[in-house]
């Protein structure tokens, strides 16, 4: 909290928000769903790639923040499988963005001591912007801060698949196929998040109410927080008041809340303190 404290500037918005945080409940691990560049750009009678380009300035104050906040994983959902229905002009500039924000945002990475990698089939991605996520991730895989989640030509549907695929194929390649069993901790292992804690905090940008096929396995119990806020006017008060919200939520991972634990206790005392007839 302190590094965010530090470039905040007292009394502002901004710096009240982050003041109420309690750094003890921080979210372990962000993931966002970053919607409405393009009616951002219509509302203001632009091209939908001027939507897209103005995202990029909210990605690099979310990493930041997220980084100032000693977060562990913030994982943004850029590109999933559906998208390749869009106009080619305008996945041909998607992937030219996602080329200049990493060649132009690699310096704030090793900054911010932020790790780069990408998860979803990035094998079928251009190859010129393969090729530049390769290089910002090899460049970046030295540093131990927060772990950064590019989420590109991804599909939550098609990373359980892959994930079960890989291991029928260690698992046939160890003449072990007939003896393979899959249990939670197993697959979990095997999902392009392997090592990361799943999601505490999912944000929907735009007011959409949809998971839009992200993450599906790991957010099973993650909190979800909806904005009505188009993805590129999203900053780092928009993350600090997603996390208010997430700290004022009771998770229970269907069991019962402290206070519940109280009563029913309170109650089974009772019960036990009342003579039998």
């Amino acid at each position: 909290m302190q590094q965010l404290f530090r470039v905040l500037d007292p009394g502002t918005e901004d710096w009240v928000l982050a003041r109420q945080i309690d750094p003890s409940r921080l979210p372990a691990h962000v993931a966002i769903i970053m919607d409405g560049n393009g009616r951002w750009a219509k509302r203001r009678l632009l091209p939908r790639v001027a939507g897209h380009k103005a995202g990029i300035d909210s990605v690099r104050s979310v990493m930041e923040t997220a980084a100032r906040l000693n977060l562990e994983a913030l994982t943004l959902y850029a590109f999933s499988t559906e998208n390749w229905k869009r106009p080619k002009s305008e996945i041909d500039t998607l992937f030219r963005l996602l080329r200049f924000f990493l060649r132009q945002e690699l310096a704030t990475m090793m900054e911010h001591n932020i790790q780069l990698n990408a998860i979803g089939r990035i094998e079928d991605l251009p190859e010129a912007a393969r090729d530049e996520l390769h290089r910002v991730i090899g460049a970046t895989s030295g540093n131990t801060g927060l772990k950064v989640n590019l989420a590109l030509n991804y599909s939550g549907r098609s990373d359980i698949v892959d994930g079960v695929n890989r291991l029928i194929e260690e698992a046939r390649a160890q003449g072990q196929l007939g003896a393979l069993e899959i249990s939670e901790s197993v697959l979990d292992g095997a999902l392009s998040t392997a090592g990361l804690p799943d999601p505490d905090l999912l944000i929907r940008t735009s007011g959409e109410m949809r998971i839009s096929n992200f993450l599906l396995w790991q957010i099973a119990y993650a909190e979800i927080y909806v904005t009505n806020t188009y993805w590129p006017d999203f900053r780092c008060g928009d993350l600090l008041r997603a996390i208010l919200d997430y700290q004022k939520r009771d998770r229970r991972f269907g069991g019962l809340s402290a206070l519940e634990r109280v009563q029913t206790e309170d109650r089974a005392l009772e019960a036990e303190a009342i003579p039998a007839r």
